[in-house]
């Protein structure tokens, strides 16, 4: 299958390179193209100077960037995504942003027969470079049918949770969760530290029962 990955981050660069060590034929793109070139070289495909570039003729196209203005550049600015992508392609945007942008990409991709899936990930960097990520899906059923596959090379877990923005609305409660661990986390240590006993060997030990949580590691 021909597909595209924009945004060779810590996360997508191993993503993109999930893929084409299942055979399929990647196009990636980066802004710093340096580190386009550099992940071409060690995973043999191919990379290309601009977005448009990078989706012409793929039949999926993920992208992992910073934030909603990197999105709306990278999809709508001048040789962005919807210059380049194909009627009857999907379009999966797995960078942590808005709802309501994720609604207004779904509206315009949809305008041009271009499918379109939110799609945040959570599992970190060490998730995405061993293909255990939790991969939380808005959009139509007929478009994350279409990309289930191609997602599932790198996920532990793909699941469409609703309609368009709603990935992303479950992200944000995983968001919400994670500041409340870490709030916890925070407020048991420094009653530690006022008790008087010792911090780190607590940790040994509550680290190992039901408490235990990445942020103690």
């Amino acid at each position: 299958m021909k597909l595209a990955f924009l945004g060779l981050g810590v996360m997508g660069y191993p993503m993109a390179g999930h893929w084409q060590k299942a055979g399929h034929d990647v196009c990636v793109y980066n802004r710093t193209t340096s580190k386009a070139e550099a992940w071409a070289s060690e995973h043999g495909g191919r990379y290309a100077s601009s977005p448009s570039e990078a989706v012409a003729g793929a039949q999926i196209v993920a992208m992992c960037l910073g934030d909603d203005p990197d999105v709306e550049m990278v999809v709508l600015g001048e040789h962005g995504v919807l210059e380049g992508l194909e009627p009857g392609a999907v379009l999966v945007d797995h960078t942590t942003g808005s709802a309501k942008l994720a609604q207004k990409l779904h509206e315009l991709c949809a305008a041009k027969k271009i499918g379109f899936v939110d799609a945040p990930v959570s599992g970190g960097q060490a998730g995405a470079e061993n293909g255990q990520l939790g991969i939380m899906c808005g959009g139509n059923e007929d478009d994350f049918a279409a990309v289930k596959d191609a997602l599932d090379i790198y996920a532990k877990s793909c699941v469409l949770i609703g309609g368009p923005g709603d990935g992303q609305l479950c992200k944000m409660v995983n968001q919400i969760c994670i500041a409340g661990v870490l709030q916890g986390l925070a407020e048991g240590l420094h009653f530690a530290e006022t008790t008087g006993i010792d911090a780190e060997r607590v940790l040994s030990v509550i680290s190992k029962g039901a408490a235990q949580s990445w942020q103690m590691e």
